[in-house]
């Protein structure tokens, strides 16, 4: 970090995003404001699935972003035993659907030095011993042993709880709250009660609100953020569930009190969004992804829904992350992204660090918003690409 007088830092959004971009500001001396509309974690963070992960198709260089994302996790994790109950690495297990492969998934994943293991179903439960065996496909699957999973909201606190003890304020409930621009330069931010907050620098880092907020200053963001969901289950305190899994019809991740994340893409496409942007979750596809996940886990067990955690899923035209300067507004900065778990916490490093150095990071050159401008080249993706996985 630079040595220069810290400048006074508002960052918007409560998300892990915002969260980790304020707690690395207030961690580098900086004078730091957060602002939320709700509550922290109350947004995309409070209903991911968060598998930490760098399984896909993706460039060279977003690749590489995850990797050194998941290397913070596991700094984090050194550094903070208590972390334990929240962030693990016990691996993650997945597999094809019918008439798919993910043969080329592996030879890829093997070919760029990413950490993964071929298994057939008699050597499943040697390596994840929640899951049942005949649920996975013919061919056998693949078990990543870097990977794992955060939750979130713990995360998000303990983030809060260092940027508070090193002098950071957080103010929640703060409305419908919007970045402050005067003569094409940032003053702060303006509350939803319309009480201004100055500001010299400001972060926008509020999930899928981000495109809307930066087209009312003029700035076009494209912008594919679906309405998804997750489904929590009640406590299953006969299972011990620690592997990660990414089958071809349910996604499950454990949580420190005994329940069970799940999601679907098919689950995903079942939703209905009402002509006031409400969102409708049908019955059946909360009790379908409970039989799904029930057919993956070792004893089929009977699992029952607690809460049902349903937004938009804030994710870039092109599905790489946006983080940055905003063109042609000075002091302005923002972070967009999907996955934005693996990569939250260094997302929130490289921001701070651009924000009070005014250098980006080349890390993030790929990633900038002026790719989206009618002059900018388009991405190249070549065969350092990576095989399709769906990305969380």
């Amino acid at each position: 970090m630079s040595n220069q007088t810290p400048a006074h830092v508002a960052v918007i959004g409560g998300g892990i995003l915002g969260t980790s971009t304020a707690a690395h500001l207030a961690r580098a001396g900086a004078q730091v404001t957060l602002v939320t509309a709700g509550k922290l974690a109350d947004g995309a963070s409070g209903r991911s699935i968060a598998w930490l992960n760098s399984s896909g198709d993706r460039s060279a260089a977003y690749h590489y972003l995850r990797l050194i994302a998941i290397d913070r996790y596991r700094t984090w994790a050194a550094r903070h035993p208590e972390s334990g109950a929240y962030l693990r690495f016990d691996g993650a297990l997945k597999w094809a659907g019918p008439d798919e492969s993910f043969r080329e998934t592996f030879a890829f994943e093997r070919a760029g030095g990413y950490d993964a293991i071929w298994i057939d179903r008699a050597q499943v439960p040697s390596y994840a011993p929640d899951v049942n065996p005949d649920a996975v496909a013919d061919e056998g699957a693949i078990y990543n042993p870097g990977e794992g999973w955060v939750n979130l909201p713990d995360m998000i606190a303990a983030l809060a709880a260092e940027a508070r003890a090193n002098g950071a304020t957080i103010v929640e409930d703060a409305g419908d709250a919007r970045v402050d621009v005067q003569d094409g330069t940032v003053a702060g931010v303006i509350l939803g009660d319309g009480s201004r907050l100055a500001a010299d620098r400001v972060v926008l880092a509020t999930g899928p609100g981000v495109p809307a907020q930066l087209a009312e200053l003029g700035v076009t963001v494209p912008d594919a953020s679906p309405a998804a969901f997750v489904l929590f289950t009640d406590p299953v305190p006969e299972l011990n569930v620690r592997t990660v899994l990414n089958t071809p019809r349910v996604a499950v991740r454990p949580t420190p009190d005994g329940r069970l994340v799940l999601d679907a893409g098919w689950a995903e496409e079942s939703i209905v969004v009402g002509d006031d942007g409400s969102i409708t979750v049908p019955d059946e596809s909360v009790q379908g992804l409970l039989d799904e996940a029930s057919k993956v886990l070792a004893g089929a067990p009977v699992l029952t829904a607690s809460r049902v955690g349903a937004g938009w899923k804030p994710i870039p035209g092109d599905g790489d992350p946006v983080a940055g300067a905003v063109p042609g507004i000075d002091g302005l900065f923002t972070l967009f992204t999907h996955s934005g778990a693996t990569l939250g916490l260094i997302l929130g490093e490289l921001m701070a660090e651009q924000v009070l150095t005014g250098t980006p990071s080349p890390v993030l050159a790929s990633f900038q918003i002026d790719r989206f401008s009618s002059d900018a080249q388009p991405k190249q993706v070549g065969t350092d690409a990576w095989a399709p996985v769906p990305q969380r």
